[in-house]
């Protein structure tokens, strides 16, 4: 049914939630796990555009990604289940519309991602992309919300 299963991870509390679902969910369905980081360069922008350290700072972005990755693919309740990881930029683009798109690029057919439950004005100004994933993606999502929503 779901062969290949894609889980972003931002190295939340909520996105470890998700993997963790994810990696239950592969074992019971012998699926394969695409654990994917996306370097989110937006709020770099606004900061450090003119800087000669922005190149620096997404370097460093760069390996915390795969430092995340890395650590996401070693957890003991990922031991056995078959994995793939990739690191990918936004680049001006919104972090939903990468999920989406790959998604779509490596055949996934479920998405598994954490939802922070931002509300009212903290939604307002940091956005959701777990919903833009929802309403944009042609395959089915998995949303695994935090332990408990912030005010």
């Amino acid at each position: 049914m779901y062969k290949r299963i894609l889980v972003p991870l931002d190295g939340s509390s909520t996105s470890d939630r998700a993997l963790k679902e994810a990696a239950q969910l592969a074992s019971q369905l012998g699926s394969t796990l695409v654990l994917m980081h996306v370097l989110d360069d937006f709020p770099l922008y606004g900061e450090m555009a003119v800087t000669p350290s922005f190149q620096q700072t997404l370097e460093v972005l760069r390996a915390y990604g795969g430092e995340l990755l890395l650590k996401a693919s070693k957890q003991d309740f990922m031991t056995g289940l078959p994995h793939e990881t990739l690191q990918r930029e936004a680049l001006g683009a919104r972090v939903a519309d990468v999920i989406v798109e790959q998604a779509a690029v490596s055949n996934c057919q479920l998405i598994v991602l954490g939802t922070h439950g931002r509300r009212g004005i903290n939604r307002l100004l940091m956005g959701s992309d777990a919903e833009l994933v929802l309403r944009q993606s042609m395959v089915p999502v998995l949303m695994v919300k935090a332990e408990s929503f912030p005010d």
